[in-house]
């Protein structure tokens, strides 16, 4: 898998959730924080505000994308001075309760304006969280053009079309086209980040091909015999230049990333299987495993079979 993939099938845990919602205004929908999720609205009707708790208000249009990575609390509103009512998705809740269950809900409010909304969350697991993602701002928001990213508008019209209307094989097609969403959304944001002189993060270095093919081949493959110099090759480059270019932008050096890469994915292996240690730790590039057990352990604090039975 490249590495972006690999990001989202290793972080993202349990089902996500998402909602068809219609608004009349007037209206107004706090959005509480949830640890250990990531939320997006997609405006798919009308227009309303979005605001931040920190930051000016945001006034959204039909077609417009926002996503929030680190479980920001906000508020939807169609305009800044409208009272908002109870927060959504809290544990009393029962209005954006269904919303946020893979449904579609219509939200009475005035007879004004009508603002449909394509809402919901996805489910992180802290402990697993890549670096990738925490350098991504709190809030990112992708206005809509029609001549711009064609396949984030198609699904987000396949996700609404099966919220609107569920039918057979819904179920099974809502966490697809959520995965999907997630997956375009980040490239989308990856891909248009402006070149800089001298800039470094995850930006950057998935815009530089030679540190991502780098990625691309320990992520494709983390139990390969990678040194610096294999890994170098695969960027085209020679060992020193290489090795500097890695630590400068990823911030940590190409075997350090490695190494953390093979105990996230050990992790996860040991959480999802039943598969014996010594499958794990040749999976993740282990000949021993007492060799694996003790870098697991010098990793995550505790041995993998700990680990396991507290999973």
């Amino acid at each position: 898998m490249d590495v972006l993939s690999d990001v989202v099938a290793v972080t993202r845990t349990g089902r996500p959730r998402s909602a068809h919602v219609r608004w009349h205004a007037p209206w107004g929908q706090e959005f509480t924080s949830v640890p250990g999720s990531a939320g997006f609205q997609v405006i798919l009707q009308g227009s309303c505000w979005l605001l931040p708790p920190d930051a000016e208000p945001v006034q959204l249009g039909e077609g417009d994308v926002v996503f929030l990575p680190h479980s920001s609390g906000h508020t939807l509103t169609d305009s800044p001075g409208t009272p908002v009512t109870a927060p959504a998705c809290g544990p009393d809740d029962h209005g954006l309760h269904d919303a946020y269950a893979s449904d579609s809900v219509d939200r009475s409010g005035g007879g004004g304006p009508v603002t449909v909304v394509l809402c919901g969350a996805y489910q992180l697991d802290p402990s697993r969280t890549h670096p990738l993602l925490l350098t991504l701002p709190d809030l990112i928001h992708l206005p809509a053009h029609s001549d711009r990213h064609p396949e984030l508008r198609a699904a987000v019209a396949l996700l609404a079309a099966e919220l609107e209307n569920p039918r057979l094989g819904t179920d099974a097609a809502v966490p697809a086209l959520l995965d999907t969403l997630l997956l375009y959304i980040l490239r989308i944001w990856f891909n248009e980040q402006p070149a800089r002189e001298g800039a470094t993060g995850w930006a950057a270095a998935l815009n530089d091909p030679p540190v991502t093919a780098a990625l691309h081949a320990i992520h494709r493959d983390p139990a390969a015999p990678w040194s610096v110099a294999k890994l170098a090759a695969e960027a085209g480059l020679s060992r020193a230049p290489f090795a500097r270019r890695f630590a400068m932008l990823i911030g940590q050096p190409p075997l350090g990333y490695l190494t953390w890469w093979r105990m996230t994915t050990a992790a996860r292996l040991l959480r999802t299987s039943d598969a014996p240690l010594r499958s794990i730790a040749a999976q993740v590039g282990y000949t021993s495993e007492f060799a694996f057990a003790n870098a697991f352990k010098r990793t995550h604090g505790t041995a993998p079979g700990g680990y396991r039975r507290k999973s």
